[in-house]
């Protein structure tokens, strides 16, 4: 956990960013591209990787303590590489205090990553990478655009997820 103070919390476009030097991101080795199937693409896998609170609210908050955010600021300790994106459950490195709503807004893009995903639309190491360096631009870093609350590809917009788990249009 970085020291008291070490983080400082970024902004693009009026949404948070963590600190890329104390929460980089990280993922979680039993995860990959061959495997997706069996992990963040099956339901109720994250469950089976989600820590228990009684583990996770002392790291949270020594974050809280990183990152200088006051006792009762709203918002959440979440990761930023989601576990649904196959990121480190457990890992510091992977966690931050993440202030706003709850839900909040990158909640709604770690789910359009996924989709896109486990629907082959793009490779897990391209949605991990994006969320990590950036979860505000995202969309744009791997490829995609959401019209509608569609997501496709940008440069072939026929190309779409049709359902989390299923083919995409225009193949």
């Amino acid at each position: 956990m970085p020291a008291p103070g070490a983080c400082k919390l970024g902004s693009r476009d009026g949404q948070p960013l963590p600190d890329p030097t104390g929460t980089p991101g990280a993922v979680n080795p039993q995860v990959n591209q061959g495997n997706i199937d069996d992990t963040i693409c099956k339901s109720g896998w994250t469950k089976t990787v989600r820590p228990l609170t009684s583990k996770t609210n002392p790291m949270k908050a020594a974050s809280a303590r990183s990152y200088n955010i006051p006792p009762g600021e709203k918002g959440e300790y979440d990761h930023l590489v989601s576990l649904e994106l196959g990121g480190a459950p457990r890992r510091p490195r992977n966690l931050w205090g993440e202030p706003g709503t709850i839900p909040n807004p990158e909640d709604a893009v770690e789910n359009k990553l996924d989709q896109a995903v486990c629907s082959g639309l793009i490779p897990l190491a391209t949605a991990q990478k994006a969320i990590a360096a950036d979860w505000v631009t995202a969309f744009d870093d791997t490829g995609l655009r959401v019209t509608g609350g569609k997501v496709c590809l940008r440069d072939n917009p026929t190309t779409c997820v049709t359902s989390r788990h299923g083919d995409q249009d225009g193949n």
